[in-house]
């Protein structure tokens, strides 16, 4: 069977298609159809109307649509402003929970409710989730109208995740600094301020901690690499400062512990067919 045949029997079962119905669909009899199959080529006329019917692109006919795909998005994302361009991202990524889920009767309505919703709902502090959970990975999607994220996970295949992450205790560890709450207040003032390095006089006096309290919230952050140290020379000599290391991954845990604080909402679609364990 050729390239563009196997396509065709794939597509046209994916459309629960009989070869007879594809062939009224397009004008053709049930044994033409049936020899693309076995490997013969359509005639190039009758491609755009095969691609059509099958809700392809003809390069997909031809086995290539998932590289000019990627291709495509690259340089459309490239060409764009950076707002537009993570806008458009962002919607690209509603397409891709949507089509997770393995099944295209969601299709059009749900992507367009999704990715048009803040453009037209005034109530700027709703939030809207969207979770795929199966057992080759998951997707978590988070919508407000000024507040969005997206989360894509494939599932090892050779060994648990356990085996990627660090120790209990060491975990335990990162659950528990965020559990002080001058670290956790002092991380907030990091963040407001998280273009220029910061003195820990100012982290004292924006934060009203004693200044060797600061000093000792900023040690443990350090050590954990989430702050990177300073020196400033002054003419009273070095002064410590501060800045946050944007590439330690905190931000994406608070967005995530902000979902567990809320109760965990119930998606606005959701999805989980789940039957090997996730760890």
């Amino acid at each position: 069977m050729s390239a563009i045949g196997e396509n065709i029997k794939k597509y046209r079962n994916q459309k629960k298609y009989t070869q007879e119905y594809l062939g009224n669909l397009i004008g053709v009899t049930t044994q033409a159809v049936s020899k693309w199959e076995r490997g013969g080529t359509p005639d190039a006329e009758i491609l755009p109307q095969l691609a059509d019917a099958l809700d392809v692109s003809i390069d997909a006919l031809y086995g290539r649509e998932i590289q000019d795909i990627q291709s495509l998005l690259t340089k459309k994302l490239s060409a764009m402003a950076s707002e537009e361009a993570f806008l458009c991202a962002f919607n690209y990524c509603w397409s891709f929970i949507v089509g997770l889920t393995g099944d295209d009767s969601f299709s059009e309505n749900i992507v367009d409710t999704f990715t048009g919703h803040f453009n037209e709902n005034n109530e700027q502090d709703r939030d809207y989730f969207a979770k795929v959970l199966r057992d080759d990975g998951m997707t978590l999607v988070r919508m407000s109208n000024d507040f969005r994220y997206f989360f894509l996970m494939m599932r090892p295949h050779d060994k648990g995740i356990l085996s990627y992450f660090e120790s209990e205790e060491a975990i335990r560890q990162v659950f528990a600094l965020f559990a002080d709450k001058k670290i956790l207040k002092i991380f907030y003032f990091l963040y407001k301020n998280s273009n220029i390095p910061v003195t820990s006089q100012l982290i004292s006096h924006g934060t009203g901690f004693e200044l060797h309290e600061v000093e000792r919230c900023m040690k443990m952050l350090c050590d954990k690499k989430i702050v990177h140290p300073m020196k400033i020379a002054s003419i009273d000599g070095e002064i410590h400062s501060y800045i946050i290391r944007f590439e330690a991954n905190v931000f994406p845990l608070f967005c995530y512990a902000d979902e567990i604080a809320k109760g965990c909402p119930y998606p606005i679609f959701g999805m989980c067919e789940r039957e090997k364990p996730i760890f």
